[in-house]
């Protein structure tokens, strides 16, 4: 069970002085048995005139922060410490209808997980689709682990990362005709050929972590990182990093879930000024392991700002 810290920095630049809008701020991790909040601070520069907290309809942790006054900078930086602790696939238990595909969700649970069922872009060509469907044998059954093990490491294999910094995604279609494209562009991928299956399927917006010895380990470091949950009778929501062929949750510290990824944006606001102010946006994420005994167990109050 390593304890990670994470060192999370986010700056805008402008050309001069601006005033700010409204901020909403997506940085705390998700507490659950899995990796536990030891200690958060948030430090916001300039210093916010308010900061409230949230839960939204998916139960992640926002801030919100409104601004007074102008400035030519905003930092916004996030030093966190958890405890992490690895689950490993394919440990995880099915329940026995859901050992094998196709299988079925119980009505129980339909209501809950059909918008996550949902298909979110176009597919006119069914390639998505039909790129799903390769995963599955022809006599149509194969082992619900093995499927989606499967389909995460072929994206690892197959596609070649191109980190972005254009917002947005590219849609699924687009991804599967050039093989390449960021993190979240085979998370979204991989979530829309799980929905052509017929499970429930959603993204997650976090933080990877690459052992300094072995900074080759994964791709898609140094940022924020994005990857995919699917819903599995007996196991519940379990993870899958395509970027990185991960099928579980080592490495990959959870921030949050969202449907779409459009719900899930680390960071949101606006700026009160000309375009052309704009000079851009920097993105740092450091994600390191450290000693147990260094660090204050005591879980401290949420976030504050300083």
């Amino acid at each position: 069970m390593p304890i990670l810290s994470v060192r999370h920095v986010t700056t805008y630049r402008y050309r001069q002085p601006v005033g700010f809008g409204e901020h909403r701020i997506l940085f705390r991790p998700r507490d659950s048995y899995d990796q536990r909040l030891i200690a958060a601070n948030l430090k916001i520069t300039p210093e916010p005139h308010s900061l409230r907290w949230l839960h939204d309809v998916f139960g992640n942790c926002v801030a919100v922060a409104s601004f007074k006054g102008r400035a030519a900078t905003l930092t916004f930086e996030c030093t966190i410490t958890l405890d992490h602790t690895p689950e490993l696939a394919p440990e995880f238990p099915l329940a026995p209808h859901a050992a094998f595909y196709p299988f079925g969700y119980s009505a129980d649970d339909i209501p809950d997980l059909s918008r996550s069922m949902e298909r979110q872009y176009p597919d006119p060509r069914n390639e998505v689709d039909a790129w799903a469907r390769s995963f599955v044998p022809p006599e149509g059954r194969i082992g619900t682990q093995v499927l989606l093990a499967e389909m995460t490491r072929s994206v690892r294999s197959s596609f070649a990362y191109l980190a972005r910094q254009e917002k947005g995604v590219q849609d699924p279609v687009t991804t599967l005709r050039l093989k390449r494209g960021s993190c979240r562009d085979f998370a979204v991928l991989m979530i829309e050929a799980v929905r052509a299956l017929g499970m429930a399927a959603r993204f997650v917006s976090g933080y990877l972590y690459n052992p300094r010895g072995d900074r080759t380990r994964h791709v898609g470091g140094g940022s924020t990182h994005a990857w995919v949950q699917v819903y599995l009778p007996g196991a519940g929501w379990i993870e899958f990093d395509p970027t990185n062929g991960i099928v579980g949750n080592r490495d990959l510290i959870r921030v949050a879930v969202a449907r779409d990824p459009r719900q899930a944006v680390p960071l949101h606001g606006s700026f009160f000024g000309f375009p052309a102010d704009d000079l851009g946006m920097t993105v740092s994420v450091q994600v390191d392991e450290v000693e147990p005994s260094s660090q204050d167990q005591r879980v401290p109050d949420p976030m504050i700002t300083r």
